[in-house]
């Protein structure tokens, strides 16, 4: 994954899915000397009727992102602030436009996004806005793009299964992972839930068992050329 620009771009759709679906690699890069920039597309939090004060709440999970991704060495952080679980409101286009503007000022070499079977909207959304805005042209800068999986979203899809064919070796940096998520106290939920610390540690070394090593992310190649 090093090469020679080492620019790494993560679309998420939420603050969290970052890491629930590649954090340990994003520490293992930013320990490489890679430059990992985020960018939030929604604000998380939105869609929560029931609570009335959701702009405190947006406000706190921001704050989250921020301290979690300087755990992880990330370079920069962006909030796009579009409405939690309503990005299939928007116009695609205006979507992609938004990405494409990221790719042109950062210049990546790999980007990382969601998986395009994912049961929530947002990620499905924002797959497509990324991979229609990395749509094959000469000369552009995207060699690498590669599909994570989210625990909590990825699996509750009944129709198509996640099916990794790269795996990225976290064992150095799962315990980075783990701080970093530990950073979204909201966020997280007690075992057995997927997205507890226990199952997200446990399909961690479940990934790397089904790859050779001790702890590891798993991905989907989009696209990779040498």
């Amino acid at each position: 994954m090093k090469n020679s620009n080492s620019t790494v771009v993560v679309f998420a759709a939420h603050p969290d899915d970052d890491i629930l679906g590649c954090g340990g690699t994003i520490a293992k890069l930013t320990q490489e000397g890679s430059k990992v920039h985020i960018v939030f597309l929604a604000d998380g939090e939105s869609s929560r009727n029931d609570i009335t004060d959701i702009n405190s709440l947006i406000q706190q999970r921001k704050q989250d992102a921020k301290k979690a991704l300087k755990i992880l060495g990330c370079d920069s952080i962006e909030f796009l602030d579009f409405p939690d679980n309503r990005l299939d409101s928007l116009d695609l286009l205006d979507v992609v436009k938004k990405i494409e503007g990221f790719i042109d000022a950062y210049k990546p070499y790999t980007i990382f996004t969601h998986y395009a079977h994912d049961l929530n909207i947002d990620h499905q959304i924002t797959h497509n806005a990324v991979v229609t805005a990395c749509r094959p042209q000469p000369g552009h800068c995207v060699k690498e793009l590669l599909f994570f999986e989210v625990p909590s979203s990825t699996e509750w899809n009944l129709s198509k299964a996640f099916m990794p064919n790269y795996f990225v070796d976290i064992s150095s940096t799962l315990s980075l992972k783990i701080d970093a998520l530990n950073a979204y106290k909201n966020e997280m939920k007690s075992f057995p839930h997927p997205r507890s610390i226990k199952a997200i540690e446990s399909l961690s070394y479940y990934r790397g068992a089904s790859s050779g090593c001790g702890a590891a992310e798993a991905f989907i190649i989009g696209r990779k050329i040498k």
